[in-house]
């Protein structure tokens, strides 16, 4: 987990995109610094059978991106002007960043859903992709600074629930 300091707040900006716009930054960069000398070869390189390397962990960054943010974007668009200074979720998003984000004992290792798995070779572009999507992904949090995004809800495209789709609380973050 990258650790960001306090950034300076925008005035009206609410707490929440400032927070996240550091992280977005932070994570460009240390995917910068990270890659910057990899061969592709080097890229690809899993440290164990059915690991991933550090293209694949890109690319899954990536394909989560790309699959959430349409749905997002719609559901921001349809919610009037009310903006909140934090993101507060749901039961659903708190149990998922509990169980899976958040780096504890208690974190649990799933496999990705089919939806979001990285290809086995991933070519040495999955960093432009990768910044196009943290691009993508701060252009919607400035449109959303304006809403209440405690009351965004939108079609999960990953998990759609025997083809009727479930409604969740946008995610406490927007990092891929």
């Amino acid at each position: 987990m990258i650790r960001v300091m306090a950034v300076p707040q925008e005035r009206g900006t609410p707490a929440w995109s400032v927070r996240l716009a550091a992280d977005l930054d932070a994570n460009d960069q240390a995917a910068k610094k990270l890659v910057a000398e990899l061969t592709e070869e080097q890229l690809n390189w899993q440290p164990a059978p059915g690991s991933w390397s550090v293209g694949q962990c890109l690319e899954h960054l990536c394909i989560t991106n790309e699959a959430y943010l349409p749905p997002i974007s719609v559901a921001v668009n349809e919610q009037p002007d009310s903006p909140v200074e934090q993101i507060t979720p749901g039961w659903f998003g708190r149990w998922f960043i509990r169980s899976f984000i958040e780096p504890s004992p208690v974190t649990k290792r799933a496999p990705a859903p089919a939806k979001i798995r990285p290809t086995a070779h991933v070519g040495a572009s999955v960093l432009e992709r990768f910044l196009a999507g943290n691009e993508s992904c701060r252009e919607l949090m400035v449109r959303a600074r304006a809403k209440n995004v405690n009351r965004i809800r939108f079609w999960n495209p990953v998990y759609p629930g025997n083809s009727i789709h479930r409604r969740y609380r946008t995610p406490d973050h927007c990092r891929p």
